[in-house]
This record gives structure tokens, sequence and C-alpha cells, in this order.
């Protein structure tokens, strides 16, 4: 038997099978991630009534603002002090009670409290449950980061099996056979939109990696060994973001004029965040927690002189979180300004589009009772597909999560499918 048409048969039923799975899953992230891009205007519009009732008054000083905060959540402990963008703007305190995150919103004039809102309700921390974890937990996001490996897989596979071999004209191959309708139009879409959006796709399934569980903690491993720092600026679950919420809420010292006009001064891209550095020294940290990562910055102000005592900037990180940092703000959508929205958005769209033409390909040809398999070749064998072992080798060594599904695939092929031979049939395991 020809070797390559053994090669596309076996990784048609992979992406075949691969795509059954990550279809759901596709669909929930593409729809929750394009959602996700807007985030810094979503929150603008929820936080568009917090502003304050009059600016003619005194202004009140930081720290009766930070106190008056304290006081709207008993027993809280201070985390941040949000900078305000303009003298109307609503001033934010951070407050961490019983592993909560709160924001209290203070009219910096008045010293009334406008409202007092849980971190976990607001909309988008809804959206990113959704995106990073399906609103299951640690067991969500080990499905997400499963279903990410295999869609990259999906995408190297559907590379090799749009490589046009015996075209006749760009049809179908560069652009989609609208007019021919049916089932073609429908496999049109879905290879050439794949096509188009294969590199932009992957760059996006790849920069999402740091966040997972497996995968992440392993190169955070790594990432500790290639530049000896322990903190990073992504958190893969809620656990360590808890974590770095406590570490940020070790203490409080009175906020002076002096070290806020300073902090004022220094003009960080916004948000900018005031929290305690060293409470002994009465030192301030000072930090940017813009999503365009390269914009961010910190700096520490002595409380009593509002000196700089240190400054640094993205500039001043390894390289390797220079790389990371670019690639995060490129996948939330914030690295260059609105096009990186609606370029996430297109790709959101192209995954969406991919997802539900696969799956009217599925229906179209499923047969009743048989999972729709494509069918197999006589003696069609992975031993002869050397590219398709290497392929699945490589993944497997660089997606930890691929390689555990491929070894339960494996045995559950080897030993028990065959046991069940109504169950054999039904996936497509026989000739």
């Amino acid at each position: 038997m020809n070797n390559s048409k053994n090669t596309y048969r076996i990784l048609w039923r992979w992406h075949f099978y691969a795509g059954l799975f990550c279809i759901p899953f596709l669909i929930i992230l593409s729809i929750s991630g394009a959602i996700y891009l807007f985030t810094p205007q979503i929150e603008h519009m929820r936080e568009a009534d917090y502003v304050a009732n009059s600016t003619s008054a005194t202004r009140t000083l930081p720290a009766q603002q930070v106190e008056k905060a304290m006081g709207a959540v008993p027993g809280g402990q201070f985390q941040s002090y949000r900078l305000p963008q303009n003298n109307q703007d609503a001033i934010r305190v951070s407050v961490l009670k019983n592993n909560q995150r709160y924001l209290v919103y203070v009219d910096p004039y008045t010293l009334d409290v406008m409202d007092v809102v849980a971190w976990d309700s607001r909309f988008i921390e809804w959206v990113k449950d959704l995106h990073g974890n399906l609103l299951a937990g640690n067991n969500g996001s080990l499905l997400v980061e499963l279903a990410a490996c295999w869609s990259i897989f999906l995408v190297l596979t559907g590379l090799y099996l749009w490589w046009p071999i015996e075209s006749k004209g760009m049809a179908g191959v560069f652009y989609p056979r609208i007019r021919q309708g049916g089932r073609r139009f429908w496999r049109d879409l879905h290879a050439v939109i794949g096509m188009w959006s294969s590199l932009l796709v992957l760059f996006l399934l790849i920069t999402g990696l740091p966040w997972t569980q497996v995968w992440g903690s392993g190169f955070k491993e790594l990432r500790k060994s290639a530049t000896q720092m322990t903190s990073t600026d992504w958190t893969s679950n809620k656990k360590q973001e808890l974590q770095t919420w406590r570490l940020q809420s070790n203490g409080y010292i009175s906020l002076s004029e002096k070290a806020y006009q300073q902090a004022m001064a220094l003009d960080f891209a916004a948000p900018a965040e005031l929290s305690v550095s060293d409470e002994t020294q009465q030192v301030w940290k000072l930090t940017s927690q813009a999503q365009n990562r390269p914009l961010r910055q910190n700096a520490w102000l002595d409380n009593y002189t509002g000196e700089v005592v240190k400054r640094n900037g993205f500039g001043d990180k390894a390289l390797l979180d220079r790389v990371i940092g670019v690639g995060i703000a490129a996948h939330e959508g914030q690295l260059f300004g609105w096009a990186n929205q609606l370029l996430g958005v297109i790709v959101a769209l192209a995954l969406l589009i991919m997802s539900v033409s696969g799956f009217v390909l599925w229906r179209k040809r499923k047969p009743p009772g048989r999972l729709g398999t494509p069918p197999k070749l006589q003696q069609q064998k992975l031993s002869k597909s050397k590219g398709v072992i290497v392929l699945m080798l490589l993944l497997a060594a660089l997606m930890p999560m691929l390689l555990i599904s491929l070894i339960i695939i494996l045995v559950l092929e080897t030993w028990l499918f065959p046991k069940l031979p109504k169950v054999q049939a039904f996936l497509g395991l026989t000739n």
C-alpha cells in the first residue's frame, strides 16, 4: 500500500477523533475568549457610575480614603490602593478577607463608600473562569489543557490534510466553493478557513499553555532553573492567585501625601496600584497592572519622603519572561490596541466556523448506529507511517497531557475494546 495514502488515512482518522473531542471545548473557549478580549471596556462600563458626586469640596487624604474603605470590610487586610486616572474617579481599595478579595469604592471628596464588590462576582471574572476551567475548578482546567493539546494536533494534521496533492486551480484550496453547496461547501469552509487562520490559532493555543496546570507547572520549574526567579506575572489556578493576594496583603502603613504624589507623578500605565512592600521600613510598592505587559513597571517609594528607592520595568526582566509577557499580552488582545482585539475576534470567529463546519461534516457522514469514523484501509498500519509516529512522539514529549491521553487510548484499544466488539464496531476500529 502507498505510504502517503496510508499516512493520509491515519491522520484523517486521528483528526476526526480529536475534532469530535475538541469541538465543544473550542466553541466555549472561542466565545469566552472573544469576550475576555474586551476586559478594559467591560470593566470601564461596570465602573462608569463610580464617580465623585462633587469636585468642589476639598479632596481628602489618601490615608483617610483607605481607612474608610477598610471600615467597610471589618476584619479585612489591606491589599492595594488604585491610583485614580482623573479627579472624578472614585478611589478603589482592594481588601482581602477570608480568602476573598473585595473592591471598595470610596468618594475621594465626601469619603462615602459607594460600593463593595466581591472580586469573583464580577462578570469578567466569571468569563475568565469559564475560559480557564469551564467553571469546574482544577478538573475543568485539566480538561481545557487536554483540549488545547489536542487542538494543536488538530491544526497540524489539518494542514497536512489540506495540502493540495492533485489540485486543479485555487478553488477549495485558497477559497471555498460557496456556490456548489452541500458537503463540498462545508468541507471547503472548514479547510480553507483552517488554512488561513492556522498560524494565529497555533499562537493562541501555545501562548495559553503557561496558564495550564500540568504544562504550566512544569514550565515554571524550567523557568526557575533558567532565570533563578520564582515569582511570575501569571497564575495557573485560584490557589496560586490566592497566594499572590496573601503576599500582597502583608501589612499596612498610613499612606503619606508625599508617597501618593510621587506615585501620581511617575504616571505608570493604568491601572497602577500601591501596596505595602515593607511595613517595618515604611516602603510602598507602585505597580502597573496594565494588560499590555511590556508597559508594566515597578517602583518602591519611601513613605516619609516619597523618594524612589528602587525601580524596574519590563526591559529588566529575563529574556524568557519578556517573550512570555509579549505572548500573554497578545493573547489577551492588549499588545497593540484595538487592532489586537479585532484580530483576536477574527481568530475566535474562525475557530467557531471550523467547529460548526466540522460538526456538520460529521453529521452528514454519520450512519445510523455508528460514529461515522473515516474507514480504515485494508492492512492499514501505523508502523508504515514514520511521519505520524514522529509527530505524535514529538507532541507527546512537549505536552504531558497529550502523552497521558495517548497512553490511555492505547490501553483501551489494546486490552478493553477487543473484548467489546459492538463498541469497537461503533468507534470504527475494525476494517
